[in-house]
């Protein structure tokens, strides 16, 4: 093989490698928060790379089920969660 193919093999696999690493979703803490807006209250875990991701992430997919709407879901993730635990 002439060089400039080694070169468009060897950037090929790294992209894939890179595509198979990011796939297993390392992540460095775990959460489970539970929300409360408009007189519902919803729970959900969430995983991330750090512990503000992870936190963000719970909150987005416990107010998701218990706002209606964009502003609702907004004004429900800018509050304090009822409870947090980490579980990692």
């Amino acid at each position: 093989m002439n060089k400039p193919a080694l070169v468009g093999v060897a950037f090929v696999a790294l992209v894939f490698a890179a595509i198979i690493y990011n796939s297993f979703n390392i992540s460095n803490a775990k959460v489970e928060v539970c929300m409360e807006f408009g007189g519902r209250q919803n729970c959900a875990t969430a995983s991330g790379q750090t512990k503000d991701l992870a936190l963000r992430a719970a909150t987005g997919g416990a107010c998701a089920l218990i706002a209606g709407g964009v502003g609702d879901t907004i004004a429900c993730e800018r509050k304090q969660p009822v409870t947090v635990k980490w579980l990692k």
